[in-house]
């Protein structure tokens, strides 16, 4: 089986109209690093690529002068990236390190992410390395208000980037940055103008380091950031909810915990039914899974609405002394109780309702057995 490290990361960049993706693609095409890369996108009249562009080479394929190839997408994208692994197979492209497709702003990822787990003859040869999403510090607000697009876009990010806070008020700035922390609690939320969100290390989000070929799974799930602003019973505590947005109560972004090894069937049984049922809801889903068949070697799951990749096992679990399964979903009116109870009820973890939750922490004494 061709391990997830050998495979090529590919990276999307989303926002909506006017968040700036043109102005991060022409950053970070002067980045070194982006030598051996290449950039799929939609048109060049749209992206705008300044001057770099120096020689076509077909009806679609630009050679950029950095060594980046740079394509617009007439039909599938899965012709695309198969089209990319042919030329490297017959040596029409000397070397891929890396794919980054950059989406219309009125377009959802998902379909997208799907694209490349979905197919096997892709998830093959390519992996997602991330979701990196552009929002407007002047106009964020009105978009997420007013498109559901824009607060899907924000809510799967892996990374999240700012843009045009010198355009706007710093309370303009402290609303967006609030509203995309409840959105999604575990994406970093990078500055647009800082040093960093026009480098190459921008698009490394995913579960392997390009570098040493390791397994770096809290940066994955950003677990550490999701429980700090994140609680189990899924409200925010920080205080910082001054205006009621209806539209954000929809989407949820939670953990799912497991402290005991899983039995592979009922892993699957639980995925299943919530695919099958509910994958229209499911926006994202990333998770870590120590199954009981094999506890030393980590099931990595990731999966799109009811798109899943093939499971995979990591060779060993990255930090020894944390073996616990961790599951990161984001869902559209899919409660996370809904989420958790079903887990539980695969899993046959015993659940306490909130009436003997209250009991118990009173007197623990006072609750004989619990129910399922």
């Amino acid at each position: 089986m061709v391990q997830p490290s050998d495979r090529i990361p590919v990276s999307i960049i989303t926002g909506f109209l006017g968040a700036g993706k043109s102005t991060l693609l022409n950053r970070l095409l002067r980045d070194p690093d982006m030598k051996d890369a290449a950039v799929i996108i939609n048109e060049f009249g749209e992206v705008g690529i300044d001057h770099l562009l120096v020689e076509a080479s077909g009806d679609s394929m630009v050679e950029l002068s950095n060594g980046c190839l740079c394509c617009t997408v007439r039909g599938e994208l899965t012709d695309t990236l198969i089209y990319f692994r042919e030329a490297l197979a017959d040596g029409r492209i000397k070397a891929l390190k890396r794919v980054i497709i950059e989406t219309t702003g009125l377009a959802d990822p998902a379909p997208v992410i799907q694209s490349i787990i979905g197919a096997t003859d892709i998830s093959r040869d390519f992996s997602v390395d991330g979701v990196i999403t552009l929002v407007d510090a002047v106009n964020g607000l009105s978009t997420l208000d007013n498109h559901e697009e824009a607060r899907r876009q924000a809510a799967v990010a892996d990374r999240l980037i700012l843009t045009k806070q010198t355009l706007a008020d710093a309370g303009a700035i402290a609303e967006v940055t609030t509203r995309l922390r409840k959105l999604n609690p575990g994406a970093p939320l990078i500055d647009g103008d800082a040093p960093e969100a026009a480098g190459y290390a921008v698009l490394s989000a995913g579960l392997y380091d390009p570098a040493t070929k390791i397994a770096d799974v809290s940066r994955w799930l950003h677990d550490e950031d999701h429980h700090d602003h994140h609680s189990h019973d899924g409200h925010d505590h920080h205080g910082h909810d001054h205006h009621h947005h209806h539209h954000d109560e929809a989407i949820q972004s939670f953990s799912i915990v497991h402290e005991r090894p899983v039995d592979p069937a009922a892993l699957g049984m639980f995925i299943d039914l919530l695919r099958s049922a509910h994958g229209e809801k499911l926006l994202r889903m990333k998770a870590v899974v120590q199954l009981s068949d094999d506890p030393d070697r980590p099931l990595v799951l990731h999966g799109v609405q009811s798109i899943f990749h093939q499971p995979e096992r990591l060779p060993a679990w990255p930090d020894p002394s944390d073996r616990r399964t961790r599951m990161v979903l984001i869902t559209k009116d899919l409660p996370a109780e809904f989420v958790q109870s079903l887990f539980d009820a695969f899993t046959g973890t015993p659940r306490i309702d909130q009436a003997d939750r209250q009991a118990l922490e009173e007197n623990p004494l006072a609750i004989p057995g619990m129910r399922m």
